[in-house]
């Protein structure tokens, strides 16, 4: 890595932790730190929510899937317009009417205490295992560029992102996403101009190469739902993204931020749209490698590189001074903006639905102090994570499986509550008890050789939702509960 290269770096990434800094004020209110007063634009919060979809897992993950084997990923982000429109049109007005920043409040006042520490406690680990996967995937290049010990990266970069998240709360979190938004979109760019026209014959040839490896193909259409099919990723897609706009921590606290009600409907229509055309262009990066390194092999000195390094192998080997460091800064702020976003919400949940229930009485400043150590908290949790991810062979699959799991099937028990009016406290427990029965079954079917269809582990968050709602829904139908 030259000189240049380091100097753009480093502006790039310490000009996002100042900035961040900057919102730093010595008199505020938990509430500030939360939901920012309610002042920010609509298109700042949905860049916020674009940028925390865009981490490193989708910069360095979908080129590396695509790399290795086709667009079939890519049918998640094709899901996401049904998500943002349920959210603008029904999730937004409903948790805004909410007097509570946390989005399990609802959960309690329909089924009980049980109900609001299931979810948050799913989403706890959701959020932790998503850090790990996105802090191991900041340490890659950093480590191939540099030789830096990839275990020093991943601690150093999470000290940094969790200082300047300590310091200016949910408002400094949501402008450095909307920057480092911009950041990495024109990275991205940058990079695929570049894979495209280094082809000796143009970006035709880049094309053509893949079109005759079948490298665009988005998976089979068959009715197999043991492999990842077509239908299995957009199955997967939309319950997942029904979820993360649903009831996921990260977004419905974006809801609380925005302005007006009208902002914050933009806000979730804007950021899941742009997420459709920018991770086009990831899974583009992805295959124009493929057919970069089909022209010239030589230039790959490693063939037996794993497909999430091929991307930064190619961004140290064969881009010019100057871009080499600018790209590291975009695949930078891509991780930095999600982990940031996932330590904020992590810190308020702890606050809202664990340390205000051991103590009620306490006092603003006791809550801010409780937010910035539960922001310590998590932070070495995500560092202990991201190391463990390092024997890890597809991030992409690796994350996928682990937030289908964890999720829980948050999303039936929300449904439960949200649709089935009549539906009672003992109903949903029980749902939920199958609902996780199924979930651990999926998930551990193969490595346990257990008897039965082994459905693909991305179903486990599909069924896992659709068996808690129905055991709920059915039991509301077939039996009455005082």
């Amino acid at each position: 890595m030259q000189l240049l290269d380091l100097i753009i770096f480093l502006i790039f990434t310490g000009g996002i932790v100042l900035f961040g800094c900057s919102f730093f004020k010595k008199k505020t209110s938990s509430e500030e730190f939360t939901s920012a007063g309610r002042s920010l634009p609509g298109w700042v919060v949905g860049m916020s929510i674009f940028a925390t979809y865009v981490s490193s897992i989708s910069y360095l993950g979908y080129p590396g899937k695509a790399f290795a084997s086709d667009w079939n990923a890519y049918v998640f982000s094709l899901s996401i317009p049904i998500a943002s429109y349920f959210a603008a049109k029904y999730f937004v007005p409903f948790y805004r009417s909410q007097n509570s920043v946390s989005a399990y409040s609802f959960l309690e006042d329909r089924f009980g205490k049980w109900a609001r520490l299931y979810a948050s406690a799913c989403y706890l680990l959701t959020q932790i295992a998503r850090m790990g996967s996105i802090l191991y995937l900041l340490a890659l290049p950093m480590n191939i560029l540099m030789g830096w010990e990839i275990h020093l990266v991943i601690i150093i970069t999470s000290l940094a992102i969790i200082f300047y998240s300590m310091l200016g709360g949910i408002k400094a979190v949501i402008w450095t996403e909307a920057i480092q938004g911009f950041i990495l979109i024109g990275g991205a760019l940058i990079c695929l101009g570049i894979l495209l026209f280094s082809m000796p014959e143009g970006p035709g040839q880049s094309f053509s190469i893949a079109w005759e490896n079948d490298k665009f193909s988005l998976g089979s259409f068959s009715a197999d739902l043991t492999t990842s099919t077509f239908w299995v990723c957009m199955i997967y897609g939309i319950f997942t993204n029904l979820q993360n706009y649903g009831i996921d921590q990260n977004y419905v606290q974006r809801y609380h931020t925005a302005q007006s009600m009208k902002e914050a409907k933009f806000s979730a229509l804007f950021g899941g749209y742009l997420f459709i055309p920018v991770s086009a262009i990831f899974f583009l990066i992805g295959t124009a490698l493929y057919s970069y390194y089909q022209v010239y092999p030589e230039l790959m000195a490693d063939s037996s590189l794993k497909a999430d390094y091929v991307f930064p192998y190619f961004i140290v080997n064969q881009l010019p001074t100057g871009l080499r460091g600018l790209l590291i800064a975009s695949i930078f702020a891509a991780g930095m903006s999600t982990v940031a976003t996932s330590i904020t919400s992590s810190s308020t949940i702890i606050l809202t639905d664990y340390y205000k229930r051991l103590r009620k009485n306490s006092s603003d400043q006791e809550k801010l102090i409780v937010l910035k150590l539960s922001s310590i908290l998590i932070g070495i949790l995500g560092i202990i994570v991201a190391i463990g991810m390092l024997s890890v062979d597809s991030i992409i699959d690796a994350w996928w499986k682990l937030s289908s799991i964890f999720s829980g099937g948050m999303l039936g028990l929300f449904l439960l509550g949200y649709i089935a009016k009549n539906v009672r406290h003992m109903h949903a427990f029980i749902g939920v008890v199958c609902g996780v029965i199924v979930i651990g079954w999926i998930s551990m079917a193969e490595y346990l050789n257990l008897p039965g269809p082994h459905l693909h582990e991305y179903l486990a968050i599909v069924m896992g939702t659709i068996v808690i709602f129905l055991v709920g829904f059915l039991l509301t139908t077939f039996m009455k509960t005082k």
